[in-house]
């Protein structure tokens, strides 16, 4: 009979992203497994992730990962599909700590299901990594993957211009493109897009769109189970970590997750 480390069960889980989007997954993890004691770092003074380099995203998270080493974490959730993409291969075996990559996990899932064609909406770093056609083909050889970049979504759904024409008609833009090739679904894969449904909806109503961060805490909650590394402790403790701008942080939160104090700035540039 396996004993239960619970020392470990009750240690946090770390999350971080290139800044607020990123609270989309956390948010959801909240809701599914409300009693895990989570960490998440918003790293807004490198932001936006989707125009820096490869060598620039690996430093970037090899600090944050560093930082929930010392905050004894049992695992790091990479709510990041650039760093997913560009960093997560060159890490992973750095840490003696679970590291949950949001495109290589929801890849598994995804290239499971009976699917031929999938179009993949993502920033111009996740596509310029072909990491999500990588990691689909990996798991099903035959599948036709599409991945077209949409460098303009994550300001417009940061300003909140869902209804300006001009917004509209980039996300009009896009879907043609994607739509000539014919894909079953679509995956948004950036943390950001599902907040564009409502338009994405609109000009593409008979399209299936993915929202990872369902996928992707669903299979995080099966392996932490299988693992037996759920939190014993039916209380739970949240702490916001910044690198630059808490205040702006905060304020841009708001449409993704409730933020209810102003979060510590944390530069490892500072440091």
């Amino acid at each position: 009979m396996s004993t239960v480390n619970h020392n470990l069960n009750n240690r946090p889980i770390g999350f971080f992203d290139s800044g607020v989007g990123g609270l989309s997954v956390y948010s959801r993890f909240k809701k599914v497994l409300p009693y895990e004691d989570t960490l998440y770092y918003g790293d807004l003074a490198h932001l936006p992730y989707g125009n820096k380099t490869k060598s620039e995203l690996v430093s970037y998270a090899r600090n944050i990962l560093d930082f929930y080493k010392e905050k004894q974490v049992k695992a790091v959730v990479i709510a990041c599909n650039t760093s997913s993409a560009q960093a997560y291969d060159t890490v992973k075996d750095e840490y003696d700590f679970r590291i949950y990559p949001i495109i290589q996990s929801c890849a598994r899932v995804i290239a499971s299901q009976n699917n031929k064609r999938l179009g993949i909406f993502a920033t111009l770093a996740t596509v310029a990594s072909g990491a999500y056609t990588k990691e689909l083909k990996k798991y099903n050889p035959a599948l036709e993957v599409k991945e077209v970049a949409c460098p303009n979504w994550v300001n417009i759904v940061e300003s909140g211009r869902y209804k300006d024409e001009s917004a509209i008609e980039d996300v009009r833009v896009h879907v043609k493109e994607i739509l000539e090739f014919s894909p079953e679904k679509i995956i948004l894969g950036c943390t950001h897009y599902p907040y564009l449904l409502p338009i994405l909806h609109k000009v593409a109503p008979n399209i299936v769109f993915l929202d990872p961060a369902e996928i992707f805490v669903d299979y995080i909650k099966q392996d932490l189970q299988q693992a037996g590394l759920l939190n014993t402790v039916h209380k739970s403790e949240e702490h916001i970590y910044v690198s630059a701008e808490p205040r702006s942080f905060m304020e841009h939160s708001a449409i993704f997750y409730k933020v209810e104090e102003l979060p510590e700035l944390i530069n490892f540039a500072l440091l």
